[in-house]
């Protein structure tokens, strides 16, 4: 998280022990989802649930207060809202689509990465960082699109990941939420 989403953070009065509480809890979430046996499987599929539900109210919101394209805002988030509950209801097979999904994804958003990576060299210095995350999402892509087991493997280590950067962001929000209302 960025320093302007801490101070955001600050002024809407969240505690700054919140944060402390919630990194460890991904930390942990990460640690689970690697050890990869069936409940790993479940877990992926409620962590998809639960971004997909936050997505959709997201939407919904959008819906209501969004310049332009409100209808469109409110047909994505009923369609979220409707996966995330499915991705509950069902985890089974909200992993098997995930990890068929996972490796098109990776291979479409590689492609695009690289493309941006072009189009903004002139105005940006670290380009070629987009250009190498673009190259290793299309190889990943590659490797995870022709079969299951490695896509699924290649989802579990991915949402692992989101887990682990998610729960570091808010440890090191914690301490500046907290550097901020010292501050104040």
């Amino acid at each position: 998280m960025t320093a302007v989403s801490a101070q955001n953070s600050h002024k809407l009065g969240v505690p700054w022990w919140l944060f402390l509480i919630t990194g460890p809890c991904w930390i942990i979430a990460s640690w689970f989802v690697l050890g990869f046996d069936s409940r790993s499987v479940v877990s992926i599929a409620v962590l998809a649930g639960a971004v997909i539900l936050v997505a959709a109210v997201a939407e919904l919101v959008q819906a209501f207060i969004a310049p332009g394209w409100k209808w469109l805002h409110a047909i994505l988030g009923v369609l979220f809202l409707f996966t995330g509950i499915f991705a509950w209801v069902n985890p089974g097979r909200t992993v098997f689509w995930l990890a068929a999904f996972i490796g098109w994804y990776l291979l479409f958003k590689g492609v695009a990465d690289i493309i941006l990576a072009f189009l903004t060299k002139s105005e940006n210095d670290a380009w070629w960082l987009g250009l190498v995350i673009g190259i290793f999402e299309v190889l990943l892509g590659f490797w995870a699109a022709g079969r299951f087991g490695r896509s699924l493997y290649t989802l579990v280590v991915l949402v692992a990941a989101i887990c682990l950067a998610r729960g570091i962001t808010d440890i090191i929000m914690a301490f500046r939420v907290r550097k901020l209302q010292q501050e104040a």
